[in-house]
C-alpha cells in the first residue's frame, strides 16, 4: 500500500501542471483510470534518482511459446525373483546353460520390455513381457556395466527401440546407441 502511495502521490502533484492551468477540480486518478501525462513530465519526476519513464512507456514485449512433447521411458532392472517369474510360464524342459542368438529384426516395441540386466562386455539382456529374452549389443566404446541400474530412452513416434537410431542413456550419464538386437534361445532348439 505504501509503495502505491509513493508512486501515486507525485503523479497527483503533477496533474494540475499537466492540465490547462490549475483547477480546483484536479484530483488523483482512481483505480482503473488513466491519466494523460506528457512523457517528458514523467521523466522529470524521479523516485530515488531513477527515472519512471522507462518503466511507464516501454513497448509491450512479445513472447513466443513453443510446446514440445517428449516422452522418456525408463527401463529398470528387476530382482532375480521377477526374472524367475517371467520364466515360470515357459514349458518345463531340461535346463540348458547354452544360449544362442537368433536374428529378430532391427526394432522392438518399447512397451514390451519388462526388465534389463547387464551382460558381458557391451551387451545388455532385455526381458520381454511375452517371456522372450533378447540381447542388445551396444556400440564398441560402451560398457554394459554402466547400465547396472537400468536406462532411459526417448520414445520415438513409432514407439519402438531401433538399431542405429535410438540412444540409451544410463543413470550414470553414459549415452550409447544400440548396434544389434538378437533373441536368445536355448541351443537345443
Amino acid at each position: 500500500m505504501t509503495n502505491l502511495l509513493t508512486f501515486v502521490a507525485p503523479l497527483a502533484l503533477l496533474l494540475p501542471a499537466v492540465e490547462s492551468g490549475p483547477s480546483e477540480h484536479a484530483r488523483a486518478p482512481l483505480d482503473g483510470e488513466t491519466c494523460n501525462l506528457d512523457p517528458r513530465q514523467v521523466e522529470k519526476m524521479s523516485s530515488g534518482g531513477q527515472s519512471l519513464a522507462p518503466q511507464a512507456f516501454d513497448a509491450p514485449v512479445q513472447r513466443q511459446v513453443r510446446i514440445e512433447r517428449r516422452v522418456i521411458v525408463r527401463i529398470t532392472p528387476r530382482s532375480s525373483r521377477a526374472r524367475t517369474d517371467l520364466m515360470a510360464n515357459l514349458p518345463p524342459r531340461a535346463p540348458s546353460s547354452q544360449m544362442v542368438e537368433r536374428k529378430i529384426g532391427k526394432c522392438i516395441k518399447l512397451k514390451n520390455i519388462a526388465a534389463v540386466q547387464t551382460g558381458s562386455g557391451n551387451k545388455l539382456i532385455l526381458y520381454m513381457r511375452d517371456s522372450k529374452v533378447l540381447s542388445a549389443t551396444l556400440e564398441k566404446s560402451c560398457r554394459s556395466r554402466d547400465f547396472y541400474s537400468g536406462f532411459y530412452v526417448e520414445k520415438d513416434k513409432d514407439g519402438k527401440l531401433c538399431v542405429d537410431r535410438d540412444e540409451l542413456l544410463s543413470r550414470s550419464g553414459a549415452k550409447c546407441e544400440v548396434d544389434r538386437l538378437r533373441q536368445l534361445v536355448s541351443a537345443s532348439k
